[in-house]
């Protein structure tokens, strides 16, 4: 596992040594970051179920300007904290050290709204995101034309609303999928 661009191009990332964890593939990432283009530079940015902290490490790396990773397996949050001291990111990326549920229960401590919010549950628990992200509790989290991206199983089917955003296209990588959620602009009077 590698950093695939930006400043930190190159750098070497501790990875799982079991099957427990599913890091995002390299190629996923990069096509993540493809679809994001340009939306990422300056961008706030939430990575929940982060795991080892390569997506939100990479979106560092790529010019956001702020990313919140937040994880609560025991392993995972080991090789995450690794991985940001590796890259020597700083105030740049903070973890999150709680369950997602716990996370989006605590507002206060969200520090959003954010750009741009990609989310990895494990392939089984994925169409359990509509009970994490539903109603207006989780509207705070987003920006008013926030980007949700949703990494599942390519046979996984989602809802055509998560949260406040709206289902846009699915991009579909071997067994993996990846299907982005837009919040609609909201324009005030």
């Amino acid at each position: 596992m590698r950093v695939i661009a930006g400043v930190h191009r190159g750098r070497r990332l501790c990875g799982p040594r079991t099957s427990a964890l599913r890091p995002t593939s390299d190629r996923v990432r990069e096509a993540l970051f493809s679809i994001l283009g340009n939306r990422l530079p300056h961008s706030r940015f939430l990575d929940l179920y982060a795991g080892t902290g390569a997506v939100g490490i990479e979106a560092v790396s790529r010019g956001a300007d702020y990313v919140s990773s937040v994880e609560s397996n025991r392993d995972a949050l080991k090789l995450l904290k690794q991985n940001v001291d590796l890259c020597k990111i700083g105030d740049g990326l903070a973890v999150r050290s709680q369950t997602v549920q716990e996370f989006l229960n605590h507002p206060d401590q969200w520090n959003g709204p954010y750009d741009i919010v990609f989310t990895d549950p494990p392939y089984a628990e994925a169409s359990e995101l509509s009970s994490l992200l539903v109603g207006p509790k989780t509207d705070g989290l987003f920006a008013s034309d926030a980007w949700l991206v949703v990494e599942h199983a390519s046979k996984t089917d989602l809802p055509m609303l998560l949260g406040c955003t709206k289902f846009v296209r699915r991009y579909r990588y071997g067994d993996t999928a990846l299907s982005l959620y837009v919040r609609p602009h909201t324009v005030h009077a």
